[in-house]
């Protein structure tokens, strides 16, 4: 009996984990792997390429978690700088392009999975493609950035957009040594947070000397004498720049599943059922960056890009692809961040996010320190808790608070995904020590804040 054969497009997080786990599982008498990646790189850690930037991660290579060798070495057909660019679904095939020579041919496959990960949102502004300014979303984007670094003739950096990376890369700029403006188009920076939450990061990037800009809409990007960029320019005014780092965000790359005719969801991405399996298509399936999955407090599909997802779904694909059962519920959104020693972390909804499924919500904030007060190195945090109106269940905690705060998230975290009251959560038996936490922990804290106000409203 011939192998079957399983075809893989990506070689990332979802891709890599899909085939590695599918791999475990089947020999390769009993399953061919064949994977395409268009990079230079398989497995590797872009939320580690700020870091990288900045200098803190000394070696680009720390970033890879397994080369293509080692793929190899697991029986893994990986063929490197090789894009796929048409999925022929009926006749059960990939069309795909070597970069390096230009020949284009076509695979066959018994089992698919997409795993095109997603695609820095990259403005059509006049000067966008100018040399000097950088999208950073692959180990190729983050050495194109260093080379610029070094060949830049001032210390001037313009970061555009104010999210996750716009953040981060702000502090590797820092670091790096540049004067730092952050053009952020929106209200406060981190429109993951609250706009109170986001006004503390506002505050904290401030107080280490970075510009931030609210309410800036960049217009176009200027060239010196050279074609380097020169100048970002806004509605208001221009921002001289040595160099341009794009951080607006992300985007599925799905187009080639949507031209192949699988169904993309209203965020871009695909849409996959509990097993990651293409929406109506029994052999294909998709995951990481590229899909839409369910929010388990919305109730409604999102697109979040984060690599502990991609890895799951990789997991789960590969378990199923190979024989055996696996399943992805969902996510309730847990994402950590900082600037410098500011920590920055949610879960769960916003209050836009609550209004916009049509939940009536209470809020509470306090703040606290991370240790008990009187303990050396005490320094304040912040915890803000969203709530469900009369039923007490917690819909969202965000916290913005200095060393040890980012991780209580995962307290809320936990208590998302078991569906709990904030009035349960009052009881959790959270550690203590006055190293690590006030007697009352900042979590539980807000939590008994947050009873109070349910109890208000309802009265």
């Amino acid at each position: 009996m011939a192998a079957e054969r399983l075809v893989v497009i990506g070689g990332d997080a979802a891709g890599m984990s899909a085939a590695s786990q599918a791999r475990r599982l089947k020999g390769p008498d009993e399953l061919e792997i064949v994977a395409f990646e268009r990079s230079s790189f398989t497995s590797y850690s872009a939320c580690g390429i700020p870091y990288w930037v900045s200098g803190d991660v000394e070696h680009r290579d720390d970033l890879i978690a397994r080369t293509p060798e080692e793929h190899r070495e697991r029986d893994i057909d990986l063929r490197m700088r090789t894009e796929a660019n048409e999925i022929d679904v009926a006749g059960q095939r990939v069309r795909a392009v070597d970069r390096e020579s230009g020949d284009t041919y076509w695979t066959g496959f018994d089992k698919l999975v997409i795993a095109t990960g997603a695609r820095p949102v990259r403005p059509e502004l006049p000067g966008i493609d100018a040399p000097g300014v950088h999208g950073v979303q692959t180990l190729g984007d983050g050495q194109a950035l260093l080379d610029s670094l070094d060949h830049a003739t001032g210390r001037r950096a313009v970061v555009v957009g104010a999210g996750y990376i716009g953040v981060e890369m702000a502090e590797a700029m820092l670091k790096r040594g540049f004067e730092v403006t952050v053009l952020n188009r929106g209200k406060q920076p981190m429109a993951t947070l609250d706009p109170d939450m986001g006004e503390l990061v506002h505050e904290a990037m401030d107080g280490l000397g970075i510009t931030t800009v609210n309410g800036a809409s960049v217009t176009k990007i200027l060239t010196g004498p050279d074609g380097r960029v020169s100048e970002v320019a806004t509605e208001e005014r221009t921002y001289p720049a040595d160099v341009v780092v794009l951080g607006i965000g992300v985007e599925p790359e799905a187009e080639l599943a949507r031209e192949a005719g699988l169904t993309v969801g209203a965020h871009g991405g695909i849409l996959t059922d509990l097993a990651m399996r293409a929406v109506g298509h029994e052999n294909i399936w998709a995951g990481g960056d590229c899909v839409e999955v369910l929010d388990l407090v919305a109730g409604r599909p999102r697109h979040i890009a984060l690599g502990t997802h991609a890895n799951k779904h990789g997991q789960v694909i590969g378990s199923n692809v190979g024989g055996g059962y696996g399943t992805f519920p969902g996510v309730v959104g847990t994402a950590v961040s900082k600037v410098c020693d500011l920590e920055i972390a949610r879960t769960g909804l916003r209050e836009k996010d609550a209004r916009a499924v049509g939940l009536r919500y209470v809020t509470a904030t306090i703040e606290s320190t991370q240790r008990a007060g009187y303990y050396p190195g005490a320094k304040p945090m912040t915890v803000k808790m969203i709530a469900e109106l009369r039923t007490g269940r917690l819909l969202g905690v965000q916290i913005v608070g200095r060393e040890g705060s980012a991780k209580r998230v995962d307290v809320a975290a936990v208590a998302l995904t078991a569906g709990m009251t904030v009035e349960q959560m009052t009881a959790l038996d959270l550690g203590y020590a006055p190293p690590f936490s006030p007697v009352w922990d900042p979590v539980l804290v807000a939590a008994r804040k947050t009873v109070a106000a349910v109890r208000g409203a309802g009265s």
